[in-house]
């Protein structure tokens, strides 16, 4: 797919997809995105930069660790993701009670993580949780936080693991049949053994371990499990252009797929993650 086609793609399907994506994943993604952030070891008062926001689910803890005088900037491609995000941060800023300040000032702002409008050298941390998959150019956006990085910054990159590990992927193939094209062609390419690390060393990084952790999805039934699936993920501007007759047999299709992972009514579906750790020279 031509980049900027795919850039145009991921913008809209995840503006569309932005208000059920936190109801449907948050809970899913939590222990991903908390190993995540625990490999990033933020401390209070560091400056955080959180790439492919989102709704800020791992911006707000991030604010939460760094403190009043830290600071935490998000950005995403989608507006509707950033406005969400926005929403988010300011509900928890209005619940604190008067004077008790204490998570970091938060921005949020769209903006395309191949080409981030911020200054050079303006943060201590950069994280990317779940982005890189989506972006035509992933390396580009690792070189774009490196930049972003004051010497000895770090660097904390999470993407989901190898597709035979992620029993949900068959939604690509199901998706891509019905569109006669690939909705995300490079989706598992930063899975392989090495791969995210190598983007980072790439970039001019000093890599450190790369981490593999498989936690399942919990689904309370098969309308829940197909909502993430198709409503509320990455799939989701093809599904909102589908027909009736379409949706149904996408539907009944992917639910073949996952059927071994049935429990009764619930849905246990495997999943697999990898973080990377990185760091900026300190000379």
């Amino acid at each position: 797919m031509e980049p900027r086609l795919q850039r145009r793609v991921q913008r809209y399907g995840w503006d569309i997809a932005a208000s059920a994506y936190e109801p449907l994943w948050r809970s899913q993604l939590a222990p991903a995105q908390s190993a995540m952030l625990a490999l990033a070891r933020l401390a209070p008062g560091e400056r955080v930069l959180d790439v492919a926001c989102g709704t800020g689910l791992a911006s707000l803890p991030a604010a939460a660790a760094v403190g009043p005088r830290g600071r935490v900037v998000g950005i995403d491609l989608s507006a509707r993701m950033v406005d969400a995000a926005r929403a988010r941060a300011a509900a928890v800023t209005d619940a604190a009670a008067p004077g008790d300040s204490r998570i970091a000032p938060l921005r949020f702002e769209r903006m395309d993580a191949e080409s981030i409008a911020l200054d050079e050298g303006d943060f201590d941390v950069a994280l990317c949780a779940l982005g890189l998959m989506y972006m035509p150019g992933p390396e580009q956006a690792v070189c774009e936080m490196r930049r972003l990085l004051r010497p000895g910054g770090r660097l904390v990159l999470l993407v989901w693991g190898e597709a035979a590990q992620c029993g949900w992927s068959s939604v690509f193939r199901i998706v891509d049949e019905e569109i006669a094209g690939e909705v995300c062609p490079l989706f598992f390419r930063l899975a392989a053994p090495g791969a995210l690390r190598r983007c980072c060393i790439d970039a001019g990084c000093e890599a450190g371990a790369e981490h593999r952790l498989a936690t399942p999805m919990h689904h309370a039934s098969a309308a829940e499990a197909c909502d993430a699936a198709l409503v509320g993920g990455p799939v989701a501007l093809a599904w909102s252009r589908f027909d009736a007759a379409a949706r149904e047999r996408v539907r009944r299709r992917y639910l073949e797929s996952i059927e071994p992972w049935r429990r009764g009514g619930r849905y246990v579906i495997p999943a697999s993650f990898v973080i990377a750790e990185a760091r900026v020279p300190a000379a």
